[in-house]
């Protein structure tokens, strides 16, 4: 099973519309069974915005396409424009996988907020598919993310969330909202995250980017796709930030799209 989770497109003055023709070209070779849109397609919510990226969104050659709505979504009272354009599927199945959608967007809102009714939908959910590769997509970060500066936007019930996720044996949890890749391992549970594949708004020296997540029998294996460059195992990111921060080689490494 082949997934690709891309995230904050954010169409609008800082939309990248290049280097978003060239992820869609990079996917579309792929193949995947299912592309998962976590969020932000637009920049201020705007009808023409949301219009605009849908059409672009058509050159995607995928049977599945799984979007979750971000904040930036729900300004400028786009979550009506949102819903209407992008009905939501909050329950995919694929296989053995099992996809669930968690909404934290909320109007006017920066911050994330999943509540204590969606909450307990959840948990009913993953108990009805407890034999399933369990992956749940939301907007925003869960755990605050590494070189991300203060952090006040997070869901504001994450502890609830967590408890859930982890009570119920969730394997992956696919987020973005920070434009910062990075991954935790909570007991048996990941949790991705995911930068920016089309904005110019990148935190630090990293480039635009997606996720590329592969199940075979269970088991979970998530990259870093650099859009117009190389292809980086998550476990790099997570154990040379370190040597990247004290040396030249993070530089290199994404100025060079490698």
């Amino acid at each position: 099973m082949l997934l690709v989770q891309i995230s904050d497109i954010h169409y609008g003055a800082m939309f990248r519309a290049t280097v978003f023709q060239k992820a869609i070209d990079e996917i579309n070779s792929m193949a995947p069974d299912a592309v998962l849109v976590t969020g932000d397609l637009t920049e201020e919510g705007l009808m023409v915005e949301f219009q605009k990226i849908k059409k672009i969104l058509k050159k995607l050659n995928v049977e599945k396409i799984i979007y979750v709505s971000g904040n930036h979504d729900y300004r400028s009272t786009g979550y009506l424009v949102f819903q209407k354009l992008f009905p939501l599927s909050r329950i995919t199945e694929i296989g053995d996988i099992i996809v669930v959608v968690v909404s934290s967007a909320r109007p006017d809102r920066d911050d994330g907020e999943v509540g204590h009714r969606q909450n307990l939908w959840l948990e009913n959910v993953l108990k009805k598919h407890s034999e399933k590769t369990k992956i749940v997509a939301i907007h925003h970060h869960i755990i605050p993310v590494p070189d991300t500066g203060a952090d006040q936007i997070t869901v504001v019930d994450a502890g609830d969330l967590l408890r859930s996720l982890i009570s119920s044996k969730v394997d992956l949890v696919l987020c973005g909202h920070r434009h910062r890749p990075w991954r935790w391992q909570i007991e048996d549970m990941k949790v991705v995250h995911a930068g920016s594949v089309s904005s110019e708004k990148l935190r630090g020296f990293f480039c635009n980017s997606y996720n590329i997540i592969t199940i075979e029998k269970g088991r979970i294996e998530e990259k870093l796709k650099i859009v117009d460059g190389n292809l980086i195992d998550f476990d790099d990111i997570v154990r040379m930030r370190e040597v990247f921060q004290e040396s030249d080689i993070h530089w290199q490494l994404v100025k060079d799209g490698h």
